[in-house]
């Protein structure tokens, strides 16, 4: 029994070692894992192609946004209202007509032969030059609408050319980091190699991979601000904020900045603020002016035809009647009338006064801006730019001859690329502060003609071997 015992035990334990043998064979070889898979395959190429009909020029878009811009719309209708104004501000009052019965004996109200009829018709008349005055206010009324709304469209206007440049820079980003992560998946694969047959670390190597997915994290950035930023121009030109839109062009600045007095005739000429105040001084002084005539009589007449009883020798008869106003026993109302008006004319040249001053300010702050983004955007043009591509051939010859390592390669393209996403956007920059010093001027500037794409010099990629 004892022998049998030790049988069974012996053939229970053969079983589970052939079963353990099994199931260890077809397990396949657990294999070394590749810690740069994961980011090589977050830096696949992208298409960032879109349909050539959604690509727009700035031309195109300010033309948008001065046609279909809802809040231009919006006052463009105001200015229709003030000039449909116009027709009736100078019109006379409506005339009256008036019936009047009176006479009629109470004992027999039927009897209307006893009765005294009277048809009468009444007009007023304003002094002389009132009506004058009055169309004159009506149409600086419609003065001050349309300076209202050039002001709105050059504030559209520098909106759509501060998002356009915005977006053109985002073109740009996204273009460098596309040829950034070309660059660093020859790295990768180069990198691979020597990791394998163990000149690399895996500690560098993991570095390496936090190093490579700052790249996935600029893209996501940079198509968010593209996103964002085709929504507000979407808005700006009024179409669907979520449309497809993409722009093309190229920087265009002066070839020479006009001097600060220039700049300051032209704001005067052509701000369209100053305009506005301009044309609420005139409309004061017209009210000035209306304030004066109000010492002078307006007139009613009355014309009426009159029905007489019965008994009456001539019972067709008729009546005139002249009234008068007599604003001399009222002068103490209006000669503070005027007064009013007169301060009320020095309110608004003192406010042409301080909003001058407040635009050759804002003027010059924004010429400081743009000489400062153009120093900055030639600085990278001319030198940082040669400098960060000098640097990054030369490491990507010593990591081939095997004299530096991967890290130093990717140091040396994280610096080239944050030189040229710098430089596109100091030249972006210098766009959008052109636009706040056209703004502050109220005109557009003359530019150079139109070149190649400041960004078109783009650095040739090297290849990692």
């Amino acid at each position: 029994m004892k022998t049998f015992a030790l049988l069974m035990f012996a053939l229970l334990m053969l079983a589970l070692l052939a079963t353990t043998t099994r199931a260890q064979q077809s397990e396949p070889p657990a294999a070394n894992p590749d810690p740069l898979a994961a980011t090589a395959a977050m830096l696949a190429p992208a298409d960032h192609r879109v349909s050539p009909s959604a690509r727009m020029t700035l031309a195109q878009l300010e033309t948008l946004a001065l046609d279909h811009n809802l809040e231009i719309r919006a006052l463009q209708r105001q200015t229709a209202v003030a000039q449909a104004r116009t027709g009736s501000a100078g019109a006379l009052d409506d005339p009256q007509f008036m019936y009047r019965g009176w006479g009629t004996p109470l004992a027999k109200p039927w009897d209307l032969n006893q009765t005294q009829h009277m048809f009468m018709l009444s007009q007023n008349l304003p002094g002389s030059g009132k009506r004058q005055l009055r169309s004159q206010l009506a149409a600086s009324d419609v003065e001050i609408a349309q300076a209202r709304v050039e002001t709105k469209k050059r504030d559209v206007l520098l909106q759509v050319r501060q998002s356009f440049y915005a977006l053109l820079r985002n073109d740009e980003e996204i273009r460098f980091h596309d040829e950034q992560v070309a660059l660093a998946r020859q790295g990768v694969e180069s990198a691979r190699i020597k990791y394998v047959v163990g000149k690399v670390p895996q500690q560098d190597m993991l570095k390496a991979q936090i190093a490579l997915t700052r790249l996935v994290e600029h893209l996501a950035i940079q198509e968010q601000d593209g996103d964002l930023e085709r929504t507000r121009l979407n808005t700006l030109v009024g179409r669907d904020p979520g449309s497809p839109l993409e722009v093309e062009g190229s920087s265009a600045p002066p070839a020479k900045l006009p001097s600060l007095l220039d700049l300051e005739k032209l704001a005067l000429e052509h701000r369209p603020e100053l305009t506005e105040i301009s044309a609420v001084i005139r409309q004061d002084e017209i009210s000035t002016q209306l304030a004066q005539k109000s010492l002078k009589s307006d007139y009613t007449l009355n014309a009426g035809y009159m029905l007489m009883p019965e008994t009456q020798r001539y019972r067709n008869t008729y009546m005139a009647e002249l009234a008068i106003t007599l604003p001399g026993l009222n002068r103490g109302r209006h000669e503070a009338e005027i007064a009013e008006a007169n301060a009320a004319v020095l309110a608004q040249k003192a406010e042409y006064e301080s909003r001058s001053a407040a635009i050759f300010a804002e003027m010059q702050e924004a010429l400081v801006r743009v000489r400062t983004a153009q120093k900055l955007a030639d600085l990278y043009s001319n030198t940082l730019r040669p400098q960060a591509r000098a640097v990054l051939q030369a490491t990507v010859a010593a990591y081939q001859a095997d004299r530096t390592d991967f890290l130093n390669l990717l140091d040396s393209q994280n610096s080239s690329l944050e030189v040229e996403l710098n430089y596109i956007r100091a030249a972006a920059e210098l766009e959008q502060q052109l636009a706040n010093l056209e703004r502050a001027v109220g005109t557009p500037l003359p530019r150079a003609a139109s070149s190649s794409d400041p960004t078109s010099n783009v650095h040739i990629i090297p290849e990692v071997r």
